[in-house]
């Protein structure tokens, strides 16, 4: 009787972890789509949603004309909303907005990192589990790049 005990509420944790665990896999994944849109959409209450205000983003554009990347940008939380109305009134064109794509590297049950890529290039999301919600917190990103090497597993 009580290996049948047992094995019910190890069933019932197991059940409840994988729940848990496919919540914070589609919040991580929400937040990262929210990134998106910050600037595809101009959407200033995604950035309050799904951005913490102590972000430290950092990233370099790639400069055509002198084949070179620009000095690393930051771009502290406030500069993200600002960017985000900028772009409200000048909008990212509906044919670049297509590019959007979502890679989730990993979660756990406190951090967590994504791939996006989007118009811009790409970014690596660093998202932390504050109060029960997803936030980002670090991105580091860059310009489409010129090159990308991904060993094979």
């Amino acid at each position: 009787m009580k290996k049948l005990l047992f094995l019910i509420a190890f069933c019932l944790c197991s059940i409840t972890y994988a729940q848990d665990y496919k919540k914070d896999l589609d919040a991580v994944v929400a937040a990262s789509e929210g990134y998106i849109d910050i600037f595809y959409k101009g959407d200033t209450t995604l950035a309050y949603t799904y951005i913490d205000k102590s972000l430290r983003k950092v990233g370099w554009r790639f400069n055509e004309e002198k084949k070179a990347y620009s000095g690393n940008r930051e771009l502290p939380f406030e500069a993200v909303i600002d960017l985000s109305k900028r772009l409200k009134e000048r909008p990212i064109p509906k044919e670049a907005q297509a590019i959007r794509e979502v890679e989730v590297l990993e979660v756990n049950d406190k951090i967590a990192i994504t791939k996006v890529t989007a118009s811009w290039g790409i970014d690596y999301l660093n998202l932390v589990k504050k109060d029960g919600a997803w936030k980002i917190i670090n991105i580091v990103w860059q310009s489409a790049p010129q090159w990308t090497y991904r060993p094979e597993n």
